[in-house]
């Protein structure tokens, strides 16, 4: 299990455009339905789930996240949302859902070929689980940050501290939910990010796939360590001499009924 990360909304949301694509292109894809008990696991800052409850006013919607300061951003909305701070890998609703959404956050939890089956099975009959998921670990910002971990003084204290583990392969996913779902779409879409400032693949990092590390270290070995892998994230990421950076970034993507 990864430790819990200690998170910063203001640097999540420091490119919340590109990062609200893939989970808006998710809800574009849901079928029609009319739903009346929702659930967003690993709701963070808590948008998707108000614009679940704004487009389905009369249903019940909760934001389940693990970290008290997202969940703080998300209390701050309008929206009549039901925010509860918890663990999505121990989830257990008192009532069965109609929608279950979980949007670029089951990545961080181990075991998907049992997770992915227990979470299906707190659908009520017609009920949906929509996911998204980056393929972080096999891109090469992932492979030079976790490289650059193994090497130099701050290895050891960064020796054991998970980040992102591999997905399972589509097949692996369908397989995990087929005993409860019988309409099951899988896709994957890459993603060319076109991100704006100085270290920019370095501060998208920061907003999520480092934290675990920048978590465990501090002072001038953090210090060191962010320096390191900025020149290396800047070598394979060139700026370009409009300002922007390319990073391809994939990601997959399910829909399942019950």
């Amino acid at each position: 299990m990864i430790d819990t990360p200690a998170w910063d909304p203001d640097q999540y949301q420091r490119f919340r455009a590109q990062r609200d694509r893939a989970a808006l292109d998710l809800l574009s894809r849901l079928p029609d339905m009319d739903p009346h008990e929702i659930w967003d696991l690993g709701c963070g800052t808590g948008e998707h789930a108000a614009m679940m409850k704004r487009r389905w006013p009369e249903a019940s919607v909760h934001g389940l996240d693990s970290s008290a300061e997202m969940l703080a951003r998300a209390r701050a909305l309008p929206d009549e949302v039901d925010w509860i701070q918890g663990d999505a890998g121990a989830w257990a609703p008192e009532r069965p859902a109609d929608l279950i959404l979980a949007n670029a956050s089951l990545q961080w939890l181990p075991d998907h070929g049992a997770l992915f089956g227990r979470i299906a099975d707190q659908l009520a009959p017609g009920g949906v689980f929509a996911c998204q998921m980056p393929m972080a670990f096999e891109t090469r910002h992932h492979t030079i940050m976790r490289e650059t971990a193994a090497e130099g003084p701050w290895a050891g204290a960064l020796e054991g501290v998970d980040t992102i583990a591999p997905l399972l392969t589509p097949e692996g996913y369908y397989d995990a939910l087929a005993g409860v779902c019988s309409d099951i779409d899988i896709w994957a879409t890459t993603y060319l990010q076109v991100l704006d400032g100085e270290d920019a693949v370095l501060e998208w990092m920061k907003g999520t796939a480092l934290r675990p590390y920048l978590t465990a270290l501090s002072g001038a070995l953090q210090d060191a360590f962010v320096s390191a892998l900025s020149g290396r994230l800047s070598s394979a990421f060139p700026r370009r001499t409009d300002g922007t950076t390319l990073m391809p970034f994939p990601r997959l993507f399910l829909i399942a009924a019950r």
